[in-house]
C-alpha cells in the first residue's frame, strides 16, 4: 500500500470513529507481539482503537467490503505472533474497550470488554471473595479477550481450566461486520451449536470479540503451596503421577527441570539442596482445614524419592514470595543467553519425563543449551532452546530444532500447543496431529464464517 493510499486510509477510520482513536502505525510495537525472538515482525497500514462495540463493527464493515485485512489486538503478550500484521492491513486495538460493564458479585458473574486487562478482572473478583481463576503470564498486560481468543492457561489451569471454561457468552463481530452475542449470562446453554466454544481459541481468525460474559467462584479462604525436589525428570515425573494416582486434589502441579532450576534457583527462597535436578511446585486450596488436608497429603505423596524433606510455607507472604519467584522464571532462563526460544507443547501427564529428556537431545542436536518448565499437571511443557538473539546461526539452528520439538510432541501422543495458540509461527502445522479430514473440516468452518479470508488472514492456517 503507498503511502498516499494509508494516508486516505487513515483519514477514512478517523471519519468513522474519530482522530483520537488512530494510533501511529509507525510506532514499532505495532507491528510485533512477545513473539518477536523469532522473528516475527509486521508492518501495519492503519491502527484504529475504538472505544465501543458498535465502532468495531463499523470498522470491520469498512475493511471487509474494501478487501482489507483486520487484525485484532490485545495486549500483545502472545507468542505465537498471533496479532501481527504480517502483510499489513487495519490492526484493531481493542485496549479503550475495558469497562466493566455488569458486576453482579451475589450470582458470582460479570460482564466485561474485551481489552480489560486480566489483573483488573482478578482483582476485582477477589475483593469481592470472589474468584476468577485464569492466570496466564503477563496479566498486567494481557487483556480478556486476547485471553479468550488463544484460551489462555496458566498454573491454576490444572484444577480450575483454561480460559474458556470461564466464559459463558460472547459479545462478537462476525464478517461482515455483524455485532451479535452468544451466549449469556446463564451457566447452561444448549440451544444451538456450540459458538461460544468455536470462537474461544480461534485466535481472531472468525471474529472479533468485544465482550465477554465470565462466570466466578467463591475464593479460596488458603491457599498453601508445597516444594518437592527430585534427583532427574524421571523421579520428579513419578511424583507427579503418585500425586494424581492418590487423587490429591492440587490446584497447581508445576515443574523446573535441572536447566530452568540452574537459572532462577539462585533466587529461590530457601535455596536449592545439592544435587537437585528437578523441581516441583504444587499448591493446595480451599477453606483453612480443606487446604491444610490437602497440603499434607501433597507432602505425602511427594515425598518418595525426594532429596530432602518436602518444604511447605506455611504463611501467606511465603506462598505469594514462590508464585513471584515461580513468575520469574522466564526472565530468569532468557537472562542465561540474553534471549531464548519456546514451544509450548503439551503431552499425556505420563510422558513429561520423556518431553523434558527429548527437549534436551533436541537441543544438543542443534547444538544449542535447553531447557524446560512448565504446567505438570496438564503436561505443559514449555520446551526452550537459549540463544543470542543477535546470532542469526543460532536463530536458524533454534528455529529447525523447534520444527523439531514439535515432532516429538505429536510422537509422544500430544499437541503442538498447549495454551499460546498457532498464530502465525505454526500456521499450517494442524497436520501433524489432525487427519487430512479434520483439517479440511477446520478450514470450512474458517470459510464459513470468514469468506474473504480477511479476519486475521494466514494465522492458524495459510
Amino acid at each position: 500500500m503507498s503511502a498516499a493510499t494509508r494516508r486516505s486510509l487513515h483519514d477514512a477510520l478517523a471519519g468513522l470513529v474519530g482522530r483520537e482513536a488512530m494510533r501511529d502505525p509507525h510506532e514499532a510495537h505495532w507491528g510485533q507481539d512477545a513473539s518477536v525472538a523469532h522473528g516475527v515482525r509486521g508492518a501495519p497500514d492503519a491502527v484504529v482503537a475504538p472505544a465501543r462495540a458498535e465502532q468495531v463493527a463499523e470498522i470491520v464493515a469498512y475493511c471487509y467490503e474494501r478487501g482489507l485485512a483486520v487484525i485484532p489486538r490485545g495486549g500483545g503478550t502472545g507468542y505465537a505472533g498471533g496479532c501481527v500484521p504480517i502483510d499489513g492491513g487495519v490492526v484493531l486495538a481493542l485496549e479503550r474497550l475495558e469497562a466493566v460493564r455488569s458486576f453482579e458479585p451475589e450470582r458470582w458473574r460479570m460482564w466485561v470488554e474485551a481489552g480489560a486487562r486480566t489483573s483488573q478482572v482478578r482483582r476485582r473478583a477477589r475483593e469481592n471473595g470472589l474468584l476468577f481463576a485464569p492466570d496466564p503470564g503477563a496479566a498486567e498486560q494481557s487483556q480478556i479477550g486476547g485471553n479468550i481468543a488463544t484460551n489462555a492457561g496458566g498454573p491454576h489451569a490444572f484444577k480450575y481450566g483454561a480460559t474458556g471454561r470461564w466464559v459463558t457468552g460472547l459479545e462478537v463481530v462476525l464478517a461482515p461486520g455483524e455485532l451479535v452475542q452468544v451466549g449469556g449470562p446463564v451457566r447452561k446453554d444448549v440451544a444451538g451449536y456450540d459458538l461460544r466454544s468455536l470462537l474461544v481459541g480461534s485466535e481472531g481468525t472468525l471474529g472479533v470479540i468485544t465482550a465477554a460474559w465470565l462466570r466466578l467462584e467463591p475464593a479460596p479462604e488458603a491457599e498453601l503451596p508445597v516444594l518437592a525436589f527430585y534427583a532427574d525428570a524421571e523421579a520428579g515425573g513419578q511424583a507427579i503421577l503418585d500425586v494424581m494416582a492418590a487423587g490429591v486434589p492440587a490446584a497447581a502441579v508445576e515443574f523446573l527441570d535441572a536447566g530452568a532450576l540452574a537459572a532462577g534457583g539462585a533466587s529461590l527462597p530457601d535455596g536449592v539442596p545439592p544435587g537437585a535436578g528437578f523441581l516441583v511446585v504444587a499448591e493446595a486450596d480451599g477453606s483453612v482445614e480443606e487446604a491444610a488436608r490437602v497440603r499434607g497429603e501433597l507432602v505425602e505423596a511427594l515425598s518418595p524419592g525426594a532429596l530432602a524433606a518436602v518444604r511447605a510455607p506455611a504463611d501467606r507472604a511465603g506462598a505469594r514470595a514462590l508464585w513471584r519467584w515461580r513468575d520469574g522464571v522466564s526472565l530468569a532462563v532468557s537472562a542465561q543467553r540474553g534471549g531464548k526460544l519456546s514451544e509450548d507443547i503439551a503431552v499425556p501427564v505420563e510422558r513429561l519425563a520423556d518431553a523434558v529428556t527429548g527437549t534436551l537431545e533436541i537441543g544438543a542436536r542443534h547444538r544449542l543449551q535447553a531447557c524446560s518448565w512448565g504446567h505438570a499437571g496438564d503436561g505443559n511443557v514449555h520446551a526452550t532452546l537459549l540463544l543470542d538473539p543477535a546470532d542469526a546461526d543460532q536463530r536458524r539452528r533454534a528455529e529447525a530444532a523447534a520444527a523439531d520439538l514439535l515432532g516429538m510432541a505429536v510422537s509422544l501422543g500430544g499437541t503442538i500447543s498447549g495454551e499460546h495458540g498457532l498464530g502465525w509461527i505454526k500456521r499450517g502445522q494442524l497436520h501433524r496431529q489432525w487427519s487430512q479430514a479434520a483439517v479440511g473440516a477446520h478450514r470450512s468452518i474458517k470459510r464459513a464464517l470468514d469468506p474473504k479470508g480477511l479476519l486475521n488472514p494466514g494465522k492458524k492456517e495459510p
